[in-house]
């Protein structure tokens, strides 16, 4: 009994935990109640936000537009054609999987050009990710870092449904649910 009563709670507990890790992502709304479109500076958007891995941007947007993941070099350019993924379904949710920049465009031709593009920074853990540099400074100079701008993110009501990144599931859960399955074949 005492066992049975013991893998109970182990379990209560995995599922705490599986519920509370994952809502430590957020999710941002691309350009807010603007949304995806054409007008919006999405430079002045990001700015003040700090991006995370497991964090979520959620692109809305209507019909005649795509949101594509593209190479830094396309991003730049505004080369259109060659995505590494691509949706136009109106409602895209990317999860920032990994650290570093993640590019984005709108692959209508022109859209790009007239500012639908997006270059979000994700950090491992708060931590800003290292550039590389092409030289060091001159000797005899000073170089200092200016602090990030002050992060602010806007919480929907909570009538309002928001998409959720609760299928993200962060390694300390996933150990903890092996541990729990091989402790019930263990010890049951």
């Amino acid at each position: 009994m005492t066992s049975s009563c013991t893998g109970i709670v182990v379990c209560f507990l995995s599922l705490v935990l599986y519920l509370a890790v994952p809502s430590l992502a957020k999710v941002y709304t691309v350009g807010d109640s603007s949304g995806w479109t054409m007008g919006v500076d999405y430079t002045t958007w990001t700015s003040g936000k700090t991006f995370v891995v497991g964090d979520s941007l959620v692109f809305n947007y209507g019909s005649g537009h795509t949101v594509d993941e593209v190479s830094e070099s396309d991003y730049n350019n505004c080369t259109v054609g060659n995505p590494i993924s691509t949706d136009n379904s109106g409602s895209t949710n990317v999860s920032l999987s990994t650290a570093g920049t993640h590019y984005y465009i709108c692959g209508v031709i022109g859209h790009c050009g007239s500012g639908m593009k997006l270059a979000v920074t994700a950090t491992a853990g708060g931590g800003p990710v290292a550039e590389p540099s092409g030289s060091p400074p001159p000797t005899g100079t000073t170089t200092t870092a200016t602090p990030p701008p002050p992060t602010t993110v806007t919480e929907p009501p909570s009538s309002v449904p928001t998409p959720s990144s609760s299928g993200v599931l962060s390694p300390f859960v996933a150990i903890m649910c092996t541990w729990v399955a091989l402790y019930k074949f263990v010890v049951l």
